[in-house]
């Protein structure tokens, strides 16, 4: 490599311009064939590290959001349920709802895309630059109770807190002790105003007290959740993982 391009790339690394420094000799060959002026080739070198730069933030933005898989809502098949239109799809993508901190509950039987279309959205967030953490109740529960003695659990608390979009999956999947749903009660308080919240749920609302268990908290809870909400009721005759299973024996 040309000593005059070895020392160009140390330079830009030490400002820490470093997607420009690794693109140095392609942007040069780039400039040469293409017969660039010298802006017209600073600008490239600049529009590198500003796209490597948000590549790496959109990394780590997505790793930051915990998600146990990558769905986009690209991959939903909106056919194969039965009540969601298209418009009210097109509109959750929009993300005008995150903008305006509405809260979203999905609820419906298990398998027919709750997690799917609540990953997708996350995603769509993520892309356009919000901070998003996805959680099972049942880890949020175990994080709630052990941030007092776990660093991790209180780093994690702290990063669900600083989000912007906050999703709960499977809520109504196990029950809580009175503790757990007062800790539970006291996140919920903390992001109510500031974050947008999305619960999964095999049930509505209105039988959450059988998971919560004391009324008053059930009630102060969901004061805050549908104050500001849409509940988006996904019905389909057949799960979708029962509808695309994998199988052993042929017909």
């Amino acid at each position: 490599m040309d000593s005059y391009i070895e020392n160009t790339m140390s330079l830009l690394k030490t400002v820490n311009l470093r997607h420009a420094a690794e693109a140095l000799s392609e942007l040069i060959e780039q400039s040469i064939e293409q017969s660039q002026s010298r802006e017209k080739f600073l600008e490239q070198i600049l529009l590198k590290e500003i796209r490597g730069r948000e590549k790496r933030k959109l990394e780590k933005r997505l790793k930051q959001a915990c998600f146990p898989e990558y769905k986009t809502l690209d991959e939903f098949n909106l056919e194969e349920q039965q009540t969601l239109s298209r418009q009210q799809f097109n509109q959750l993508k929009e993300l005008s709802w995150l903008e305006k901190g509405f809260n979203l509950i999905f609820l419906g039987a298990p398998g027919v895309g709750k997690s799917h279309i609540s990953i997708g959205l996350g995603i769509e967030a993520i892309n356009s630059g919000y901070k998003v953490r996805f959680i099972s109740l049942a880890d949020l529960i175990h994080t709630l109770k052990t941030q007092e003695i776990s660093s991790i659990s209180r780093n994690s608390i702290k990063r669900i807190v600083d989000s912007d979009l906050v999703i709960i999956d499977d809520l109504m999947f196990m029950a809580m002790e009175k503790n757990e749903a007062n800790l539970f009660f006291q996140l919920v308080n903390k992001l109510y105003g500031q974050t947008s919240i999305i619960i999964t749920s095999n049930k509505g609302p209105e039988d959450w007290g059988e998971l919560l268990g004391d009324p008053a908290i059930t009630t102060a809870i969901l004061d805050r959740l549908v104050h500001k909400c849409e509940i988006i009721n996904i019905y389909d005759k057949d799960s979708y993982r029962m509808k695309h299973r994998q199988r052993i024996f042929t017909d």
